[in-house]
């Protein structure tokens, strides 16, 4: 969509990052938002809003690691605000399998794709996540490939985890005669 900031455009009226919390905050029992523009606009949604501290715009992992910084949980949840219709399981189907295999981090998956940036992970990580960082990796895979992971499968709910990135997908979900949203 450009330069716009995804999180507040709007969809069906309502801005899509508060279809991500009304989705992500039962789920919780607190929740941080990642932003690094508007963030007044942000902090009208309740929550705290944290820039990224890490410069030169690290992409996903600099919101995590501002998350884990700031965070009082030992587990964190990752959801983006482009993809509104997120699981209403997704925390508790990534901590059974998380706690099963006593791994690191949860990672969803649809088919044979990963979808890193919706994930669930523990907080001790941050030191680990901060090197990296500061090493110059910006990519979410290759940061957690020496981690312990687990990919959880949600074939059940694969559009859930389509993302909006044009002006035409957002309009798709806005029109009444186009892609209804997914059903939870």
């Amino acid at each position: 969509m450009g330069s716009v900031d995804k999180g507040l455009e709007l969809l069906q009226g309502r801005p899509l990052v508060q279809w991500v919390l009304e989705r992500l905050s039962p789920q919780v029992n607190e929740v941080l938002i990642s932003a690094n523009q508007n963030l007044d606009h942000y902090r009208a949604f309740g929550p705290q809003v944290l820039p990224d501290e890490i410069g030169g715009f690290a992409g996903p992992l600099a919101g995590l690691e501002r998350g884990m910084s700031a965070a009082s949980e030992e587990l964190i949840a990752t959801a983006p605000c482009d993809s509104p219709f997120l699981p209403m399981d997704l925390v508790s189907r990534l901590y059974r399998h998380l706690a099963a295999a006593n791994a690191d981090l949860a990672v969803a998956r649809t088919g044979d794709q990963a979808h890193p940036v919706f994930c669930l992970c523990r907080r001790h990580l941050h030191p680990h996540l901060r090197a990296y960082l500061n090493a110059g990796g910006r990519k979410i895979d290759a940061w957690y490939a020496d981690l312990s992971i687990v990919e959880v499968a949600f074939d059940d709910e694969a559009a859930a985890f389509s993302n909006i990135n044009t002006r035409a997908e957002l309009a798709a979900h806005d029109d009444p005669n186009g892609t209804p949203p997914p059903r939870a």
